[in-house]
């Protein structure tokens, strides 16, 4: 079964593999790590491998933010642990590392036994936690051969996933089941989440619902960048700041459209915009330069300065982007930036591909517009529609909702207050996220501990029924 599985996934991987040479080659995409993707183990966690480990594995950059402080309460509860991190994308990589520490983290292994059983022989670990939905069946079979413990935590099973999975159920029973029957115990965000846990062959009995983590994601400790284009904003009058963060591509169009009817009424509007994908940065920068845009690059702009070739490196402080679009070509500074918005428009949303997380705008009471396309965020955009508290839009209203808050200042308060009471309310997953582990792992040394004793108490029990060594004359 597992053997069928790898020959597959190596069938797949051949088959696909013009697209991810031109990837790597256009895009430099999926380059970095590639050894270590492949079973190369970092010689930084080799020299540390003295040590038990716990190994975290949260996927790219909102489940290594959502995971950050289970990950850190998991250092203050096991200070003789280390407690590694991996991630799969290179913007997780880059963003673990500066939280965690660089010799903390490393490249998730492709999931084939080579790639994996050199991670497992060298970092030994007692308990290993995934974050989110990551079901990798060999990964999943060598880490219990291991003997480690494994725990699912904030696990979803959103609504694009779970016709996939049910497929999978119906066509290779048996390879799912016995992959999620290696989990000791599976977190979900929510009811309908264990529901479809059970549903495509999880035990029921290892299913508990502990809370989506996001919740409790505090406002990030803000970059430079924020004073500087804050003080900008406050010198030049600029205004309303539309921030929209996480776009796709198909998205940045029908924004742009809906900024360029907003500028006609209010013409020192700005436009904070952040694509989702940094390889995406120079396109859409070409993009808005194209439609005609004054346009400032995040990558250029230094302490309320612009910065470029025409003026040789001269400040330029007393440029006003009014009227104008910013670009945030960098990683990681969006959700603080999120803090400066009028509105903030939440993408991935209006074409279909599930959406993205609209708490981090919540976090600073900041009135939330998102596509109709949230899939992959069903439940936390349900319930902060339920308690008025987000705007739901398609590509016909946008342009019509947009004007409509900015406009209407009670409307854009309420919907702002709302977003971060609806927040408030659902905290606490962290905590028993943690209790669960704790628990867990106390579990995994009581029986141990019996084993040990077991052991003992059968030799014991050995040496006394066994004749003298001499024999009988």
């Amino acid at each position: 079964m597992y053997a069928l599985y790898s020959a597959l996934l190596t069938l797949f991987l051949l088959l696909t593999l013009p697209y991810w040479l031109l990837q790597m080659l256009r895009h430099g995409k999926y380059r970095a790590g590639l050894r270590q993707r492949l079973g190369r183990v970092p010689a930084a966690l080799a020299a540390s491998a003295t040590k038990p480990a716990i190994w975290i594995h949260a996927v790219s950059v909102g489940e290594v933010i959502a995971s950050s402080a289970v990950i850190e309460q998991l250092h203050q509860k096991f200070p003789t642990h280390r407690v590694l991190v991996s991630t799969t994308t290179a913007t997780g990589q880059q963003l673990a590392a500066r939280r965690f520490g660089a010799e903390n983290v490393f490249y998730f292994p492709l999931d084939f036994a080579f790639a994996i059983r050199p991670y497992l022989d060298a970092l030994r670990p007692d308990l290993v936690v995934v974050a989110e939905t990551e079901f990798w069946p060999n990964f999943l079979r060598l880490a219990r051969h291991s003997g480690a413990s494994i725990a699912v935590i904030n696990c979803r099973i959103s609504d694009r996933s779970f016709p996939g999975y049910k497929r999978l159920r119906f066509w290779f029973p048996r390879l799912l089941i016995k992959t999620l029957n290696n989990v000791d115990i599976f977190l979900a965000q929510s009811e309908e989440d264990r529901s479809r846990l059970v549903e495509i062959g999880a035990p029921a009995a290892n299913v508990t619902v502990a809370g989506n983590l996001k919740f409790d994601v505090g406002a990030p400790t803000p970059p430079p960048i924020v004073a500087s284009l804050g003080a900008s904003f406050e010198n030049s009058a600029a205004g309303p700041i539309l921030v929209c963060g996480s776009t796709l591509e198909g998205e940045e169009g029908a924004l742009l459209s809906a900024f360029r009817n907003i500028l006609v009424a209010h013409p020192n509007a700005v436009m904070v915009l952040a694509p989702r994908h940094p390889e995406r940065f120079q396109p859409v920068a070409e993009f808005v330069e194209q439609l005609g845009f004054r346009m400032w690059r995040r990558s250029l702009w230094v302490d309320e300065r612009r910065i470029d070739d025409q003026h040789s490196g001269e400040p330029r402080s007393s440029e006003s982007l009014a009227g104008g679009v910013f670009l945030v070509d960098s990683i990681g500074e969006l959700a603080a930036l999120y803090s400066l918005a009028t509105i903030a428009f939440v993408g991935g949303s209006l074409v279909p591909r599930g959406g993205h997380n609209i708490i981090e705008p919540a976090l600073y009471g900041v009135p939330i517009v998102t596509g109709n396309h949230y899939e992959n965020f069903r439940d936390v955009v349900n319930f902060f529609a339920s308690r008025n508290a987000v705007r739901i839009v398609g590509l016909a209203e946008l342009p019509l909702v947009l004007i409509d808050l900015i406009e209407n200042a009670a409307e854009r308060e309420t919907l702002g207050r709302n977003a971060l009471a609806a927040l408030e309310s659902q905290r606490g997953a962290t905590g028993r996220t943690v209790a669960a582990l704790l628990a867990l792992m106390s579990a995994r040394t009581i029986a141990r501990t019996t084993a040990r004793t077991t052991a003992r108490t059968t030799t014991t029990a050995t040496t006394k029924t066994s004749p003298p060594s001499g024999g009988v004359e």
